[in-house]
Order: C-alpha cells, then structure tokens, then sequence
C-alpha cells in the first residue's frame, strides 16, 4: 500500500511535473568523475598531536563506527571546504 509520500510523487508524475534531463550520460559521466576525484587520497602527512585528542578521536569515529583516520580526515576537509564550524 502507497504511502503519502508515494501518492504525492505519484500524482506529480501523471500530472506532468517531471521532465527527462538531457544529456543525463554525459552528466552521470562528469559527476563520477567528480566524485572520484574528491574521494582520492593522494597525499599523506604526518602531525602531532596530544594522546588525549586521539582517544577522543577513536572514541568518536567508534561512535560513527569508521576509523578514527577517515574521521580525520573528514573534518579537515569539512574545515577547508568552509562546512565545519564553531559553535
């Protein structure tokens, strides 16, 4: 049985409110891509940081359930790309 949600999305497609998106290969191909390269660790560096701060880390990527390096890794790139702030 339909939901809400899917009776809506229903009547919106045979009302005529969804159009084809030209050139979608062309577009799926170009945001791979992009997608690839963004997801590509191509450089390693080597920090210091307090014993506490990495428990902290562990702890939270355990939480997440990822390893605590990827959590790393995600805020610094939350960080650059201006998603992460200060509360």
């Amino acid at each position: 049985m339909a939901d809400e949600h899917e009776k809506a999305l229903m009547a919106s497609v045979e009302a005529g409110e969804w159009r084809e998106v030209p050139e979608i290969d062309g577009l799926k191909s170009a945001m791979m891509e992009a997608a690839r390269q963004a997801s590509q660790k191509d450089y390693r560096i080597n920090i210091r940081i307090s014993g506490r701060d990495v428990e902290r880390l562990k702890a939270k990527a355990m939480e997440d359930g990822i390893p605590y390096q990827t959590l790393v890794s995600s805020i610094l790139h939350k960080y650059v790309s201006g998603r992460l702030q200060e509360k």
